[in-house]
């Protein structure tokens, strides 16, 4: 992650059935799985907030995972996203309370 132009990070919301069916946790094994830097977290509209920091092509295809519907047992309906300052801080992805 050292060249800055290949790496960023964005922010999701995540809409649908996606609290209460392990929604953070498989987001946070996907996002170590691809090396990304982070957070998962449950709002309290229903949706779940996720910021995802890395590699372009490994943050897209963690947005292309959300985007498809993330675990069986969620059902996504719609997935926002806006760029992330994200924080050089961060080293692992984690799930925030």
């Amino acid at each position: 992650m050292s060249d800055e132009k290949s790496s960023r990070c964005i922010k999701c919301w995540v809409y649908g059935r996606v609290q209460g069916v392990g929604f953070r946790y498989t987001t946070q094994y996907e996002a170590q799985k691809l090396g990304l830097t982070g957070y998962a977290r449950n709002l309290d509209d229903g949706s779940v907030e996720v910021v995802a920091c890395g590699e372009n092509e490994r943050v897209e295809q963690l947005l292309t995972w959300l985007k498809a519907g993330g675990p069986r047992s969620a059902r996504v309906e719609k997935v926002l996203t806006e760029p992330s300052q994200g924080d050089s801080s961060w080293r692992k992805f984690t799930i925030r309370y």
